[in-house]
């Protein structure tokens, strides 16, 4: 019984580092770094939320990130991101303010998997326009 919870509990583990999932960030946001997120990126499975208004995103975001405007967060997330809990969310907005409050706000929502990069002036990778 006991070597059947032990290879149980491995199992598990493996499928988290693999799909990209963190446990501890099931039911709360977590703030990461930007390589972090690159990272997560890289490996798939993401959804990158920028929270900014239209005209700073027209303005250059990180690739593949999709507008989800703060002031609609509450009223727009559930038909945007139908997947409460998909693996994993990636929020960022400009300096960081904002991609807490909307981070704090999925999480209320009853999304999953919640990570806040903070900012794109943070953001040392590539953009695009």
């Amino acid at each position: 019984m006991i070597k059947y919870m032990i290879l149980s509990l491995a199992v598990f583990s493996a499928a988290l580092l693999l799909t990209g999932c963190s446990a501890e960030a099931d039911g709360a946001y977590k703030k990461i770094s930007a390589s972090e997120a690159k990272e997560m990126m890289d490996k798939g499975n993401v959804t990158i939320v920028d929270v900014r208004e239209p005209s700073e995103y027209a303005g250059g975001h990180v690739p593949g990130a999709m507008l989800l405007p703060l002031g609609t967060v509450s009223s727009s997330a559930e038909k945007a991101l139908p997947d409460k809990g998909r693996c994993s969310f990636s929020v960022y907005c400009r300096s960081g303010v904002r991609s807490l409050k909307a981070s704090r706000e999925l999480v209320s929502m009853g999304y999953k998997h919640v990570n806040d990069f903070g900012g794109i002036l943070d953001w040392p990778y590539e953009i695009e326009k």
